[in-house]
């Protein structure tokens, strides 16, 4: 029989399949525009900020986008959802621009830029112009979980399955942009390459002061203490999780009746989701595949 035509809402919001792509697990979304990724233009005062999914990039562009925004342009904080004063790089997906162009199409300066390409598919610009990057890692466990449940609710990613077969994708790698080999490798560049500051997300949640000041010292910022605290307030995943610029509620191919964008925001939630058995295995495999003494995370604070 004949298919009946779907709709271009369905269309845009049918689940794509993962590929091996160069060695990482991808899907089109990501690769559409490859050759205009690669080619991109980086400027110099480019302040790109890379994670692996979940990890905490949401939180760290909100920072960024305040400390450098916030007094110059208030009114654009309180109304430009943060997936377009920070766009995705690498993104296409229906009825948004092409990240590439998001990108250039931004007035600001510096652009800060969001990416969760792994290392080796950065584009070389960000190298040659020596533009500032910074990295957030989150322990492997909360990431998995937190993956879990966003790409439940998020139609442009894979349909995620249950939770068990979930976790032995992950360690496989077979995941949007791979697993282990993301922080890995970005820690082995940060070795190489001095303007690239290394964060972790527990570190953020344990002290968010501390870490706002460290960022401010990478990138040469001196606000007021009194700025740092308004900010710090604000920054706070309570009050990001209720705010419209933050939490993704405008965004189209999300289903919040399953999950919402920011979930929980804590360090541990995993233990609500691994059994024993499952903790036991993802630490063997953790230990064979992270075999870089210098990189440690902590699974609570």
């Amino acid at each position: 029989g004949r298919e009946t035509p779907r709709t271009d809402r369905m269309d845009s919001l049918s689940r794509p399949e993962l590929f091996d792509f160069h060695g990482v697990s991808l899907t089109h979304y990501f690769t559409d525009n490859w050759d205009n990724i690669q080619n991109f233009q980086a400027r110099p005062d480019d302040i790109l900020i890379a994670t692996y999914p979940k990890a905490g990039s949401t939180w760290v562009s909100y920072i960024l986008d305040l400390l450098y925004f916030d007094q110059t342009s208030p009114e654009c904080q309180k109304s430009v959802p943060i997936y377009a004063s920070v766009p995705i790089l690498e993104v296409t997906f229906p009825s948004l621009q092409p990240g590439t162009d998001m990108v250039d199409n931004l007035l600001t300066s510096p652009r800060l830029i969001k990416t969760h390409l792994p290392v080796q598919f950065v584009p070389k610009s960000f190298w040659e112009q020596k533009c500032r990057i910074v990295y957030v890692a989150r322990n492997g466990k909360d990431s998995v979980v937190s993956f879990f449940h966003f790409e439940r609710m998020t139609m442009i990613f894979p349909e995620p399955g249950d939770w068990s077969s979930y976790l032995q994708r992950f360690m496989e790698g077979k995941m949007v942009f791979g697993s282990y080999d993301h922080v890995n490798n970005w820690w082995e560049k940060k070795q190489t390459y001095s303007n690239l500051h290394y964060m972790f997300y527990e570190d953020l949640v344990e002290d968010t002061g501390r870490e706002i000041d460290k960022l401010c010292c990478f990138l040469g910022l001196s606000p007021s203490a009194q700025e740092k605290e308004r900010l710090a307030g604000r920054v706070q995943f309570y009050n990001m999780k209720q705010d419209n610029v933050v939490n993704h509620s405008t965004f189209q191919g999300m289903d919040f009746k399953l999950s919402s964008f920011m979930r929980k925001g804590k360090v541990g939630d995993w233990k609500n989701h691994f059994t024993v058995a499952q903790s036991e295995e993802f630490d063997e495999d953790y230990k064979k595949k992270m075999k870089n003494p210098t990189l440690t995370f902590r699974n609570e604070i």
